[in-house]
């Protein structure tokens, strides 16, 4: 049997990011956006475009908004990963704040026309997480669609 080093055997695991209800609200998008491991374009400026004109954004640094962007890709990396990562955004919301976190995220993955199979099954996650009411979440994803529609 192999010995543990010390150092390995006491190691503590990287704690979760204490995060700011803006910073929650870019990393839900940035993890809806890289679901399906292609952050495209439409969706890297729709974020912008959020950050830009939603009020829960005022006196946000929207200059920062790539550094929070990289941060969350680094402690998706880290060994707690997503699941780490959505408790430290559910703890930096309000119940109320999750619901809008939840619009934003269903936002960002209908920006393509095309919610995909990876982006439906993070979404499905977040509306478990946090414990979003079924009615809130259909209302939510029906709005999305209606404004993300285009004449055929």
């Amino acid at each position: 049997m192999a010995k543990t080093k010390p150092e390995e055997a006491y190691r503590v695991r990287e704690a979760a990011p204490k995060l700011s209800p803006q910073e929650a609200m870019v990393y839900i998008m940035v993890i809806t956006s890289a679901a399906d491991r292609d952050m495209g374009d439409d969706e890297l400026a729709r974020i912008g475009a959020i950050v830009r004109t939603l009020p829960l954004f005022n006196g946000f640094d929207q200059a920062g908004t790539l550094r929070v962007a990289q941060a969350c890709q680094k402690a998706l990396a880290a060994e707690g990963g997503l699941p780490d990562v959505l408790e430290a955004i559910r703890e930096a919301l309000s119940p109320r704040l999750r619901e809008t976190a939840y619009a934003l995220a269903v936002d960002v993955a209908a920006i393509d026309l095309d919610i995909r199979e990876e982006e439906d099954r993070i979404l499905d996650i977040v509306k478990a997480r946090f414990s979003i009411d079924p009615l809130a979440a259909a209302a939510i994803e029906r709005a999305a669609a209606i404004r993300h529609r285009v004449e055929d």
